[in-house]
């Protein structure tokens, strides 16, 4: 065999072994290699959309802790059932210290809620408007949740101006008594 057929024949070898090797090596290898990245691309995706759900987890956890110091710091407003007396002898002083009459003083039907109790009070005063008004905003400032529901201002005809009779309901809310 001449030196030249068997650069042919060596060449030609070489060439089937590469095409061999590409196809029974390389072709299953790329193959293997592409599924390997698919799995990875959607494990990220997967890891992507934990992430999310792990910020909202976080976010929500936060939102409820919030949610928590609010509820924490309306129960604090809310005294116990117990000290209805205290808030009735508050409301008649702060009456009394602006200058009003307190005609009457009367407590409605009770209303029970999950997490409160609702009082109402029906108040009659009669004073000057500017003694009322006074006493509105001292109301307000009580480190306690009220509720004005209902008022009446008259005029009455046979006295002096500026004096007015109020018609009114408070509503005072308190924790409901521990059954």
């Amino acid at each position: 065999m001449s030196s030249s057929a068997k650069n042919a024949l060596f060449f030609a070898l070489l060439v089937g072994l590469a095409i061999v090797g590409y196809r029974f090596m390389i072709r299953p290898s790329n193959k293997q290699l592409a599924a390997a990245k698919q799995r990875v691309q959607a494990k990220l995706a997967r890891l992507s959309e934990f992430e999310k759900a792990t910020a909202k987890a976080q976010d929500i956890n936060r939102q409820m802790a919030q949610v928590d110091q609010a509820l924490a710091f309306f129960e604090s407003k809310l005294p116990p059932t117990s000290q209805i007396h205290k808030v009735l002898e508050q409301i008649t002083l702060i009456a009394q210290r602006q200058g009003l009459d307190p005609k009457s003083i009367r407590t409605l039907a009770r209303k029970d809620g999950s997490a409160y109790v609702e009082q109402p009070l029906s108040l009659q005063l009669q004073g000057n408007f500017n003694a009322f008004y006074s006493f509105l905003l001292e109301l307000e400032r009580l480190p306690r949740i009220m509720k004005v529901s209902k008022m009446d201002l008259v005029k009455p005809r046979d006295q002096r101006a500026g004096v007015i009779t109020a018609d009114l309901v408070i509503s005072i809310f308190f924790q409901p008594s521990k059954a």
